[in-house]
């Protein structure tokens, strides 16, 4: 089974990595870009069958590992 993770900064949280992202597509030429935010994608390959099962362990993983929950914010999905 194959799990998603999504990580991104929360609201409110400055991302210094967006910006310069902004910055540099505006230096290429596209305009309009009002805002970038930067996060990452984490696949995982499980050995779980249960899906139920699996999403409860990918939380816990992210809880405790993957996402700085202060910070950031992170969705799940079971593929």
């Amino acid at each position: 089974m194959k799990a998603r993770v999504h990580v991104m900064l929360k609201t409110g949280v400055l991302d210094p990595q967006g910006k310069a992202i902004q910055h540099a597509l505006g230096n290429l030429g596209f305009d309009g870009i009002e805002n970038v935010r930067q996060g990452k994608v984490i696949d995982l390959e499980l050995a779980e069958t249960d899906k139920a099962a699996a999403e409860k362990n990918v939380i816990e993983m992210c809880e405790k590992l993957l996402a700085n929950t202060v910070i950031e914010s992170y969705t799940v999905e079971i593929l």
